[in-house]
């Protein structure tokens, strides 16, 4: 095995991995990582940013150190140094569970469940689920499917293929983080603000890389890049943005309007105005285009990997 084709042969094995196995149900490395941040959170915790950011900095510089030295020992080998990718790049890796969640609400749809479907909701997004009609819940799927899709696996495989393991560990540690302590509560408004902000930065490029490859892999390639570019900037998050414009306007839907996060009503713009309201088929339709979209990032990733080994070699 050439050594600038062990990240090519590891991501690929460990995104396999995650599409044929999903997420252990027990012992999970990115639920270990929460239980020690959240340690550390309870020794640290101030209501200052300053307290906030140390907090952010032991928690992901551990994740990151811990990957750089795994990866410096393995180094000699390179089946040890693919199968340390593989594994990293699965255990960081969540686009199969994501879809399987999205899967069972929207079958619970299906059947006229809503309940059922109400009580699944809490285990993808935010939202809160008695407010919501079947298809409010059918837009909230379809809209956390499309976050997700930068999240839980665009954003990891381009940081793999900038940093490798330490690249893959650190982002799935700040954006773990981000979803323990970056929210605006009373709490965390402060002591949560760099992860937020690390957070921001590290989905930066993995939330463009989703737009474009949802304009890519989409059913409506104009409409994607016509939504993208109108109304991204609306949504009050810079990554968010372009990836659910770009989603509503593949898919031909309206997202975006009138959200619950825990009894705070928000109103946000509506994303691909001229698209039609979600509906219970939807889902499926979002899960597909996440899916290929995962698989063309692995393709960009590899192939900007290969790229950067080839100009320092």
């Amino acid at each position: 095995m050439r050594a600038d084709r062990v990240f090519a042969y590891g991501a690929a094995a460990g995104l396999l991995g995650d599409h044929l196995l999903g997420d252990p149900r027990r012992g999970h490395p990115v639920a270990a990582f929460g239980h020690a941040a959240g340690a550390v959170e309870q020794l640290l915790w101030r209501d200052h940013r300053g307290w906030g950011a140390l907090h952010t900095a032991v928690c992901v510089g551990g994740a990151v150190s811990l990957a750089a030295v795994a990866t410096s020992a393995l180094r000699p080998s390179r089946t040890a140094s693919a199968a340390l990718t593989a594994a990293a790049t699965w255990a960081v890796v969540g686009g199969t569970s994501l879809a399987r969640e999205a899967g069972t609400i929207g079958r619970a749809l299906e059947a006229g469940d809503i309940e059922a479907a109400r009580a699944r909701l809490p285990h993808l997004c935010g939202r809160d689920p008695q407010a919501l009609d079947a298809d409010g819940i059918a837009r909230a799927v379809v809209e956390s499917v499309a976050e997700n899709t930068s999240d839980a696996v665009v954003g990891a495989l381009v940081w793999g293929g900038i940093a490798g393991v330490p690249g893959l560990l650190g982002f799935r540690a700040v954006n773990t983080l981000d979803a323990m302590v970056g929210h605006k509560s009373a709490k965390y408004r402060r002591y949560g603000w760099a992860s937020a902000r690390l957070d921001d930065l590290a989905g930066w490029p993995g939330a463009r890389l989703t737009a474009a490859l949802a304009t890519v892999a989409g059913g409506d390639p104009r409409g994607a890049v016509r939504a993208w570019r109108t109304d991204a900037r609306k949504h009050p998050s810079p990554n968010a943005g372009p990836v659910e414009a770009s989603f509503a306007g593949a898919l031909g839907v309206r997202l975006g309007g009138t959200l619950s996060y825990g009894g705070r009503v928000e109103h946000r713009p509506v994303l691909n105005d001229d698209g039609r309201a979600v509906a219970v088929p939807d889902i499926d339709r979002a899960v597909r285009l996440s899916r290929r979209v995962g698989w063309l990032a692995l393709g960009v990733s590899v192939a900007g990997r290969l790229l950067l080994k080839g100009r320092k070699s």
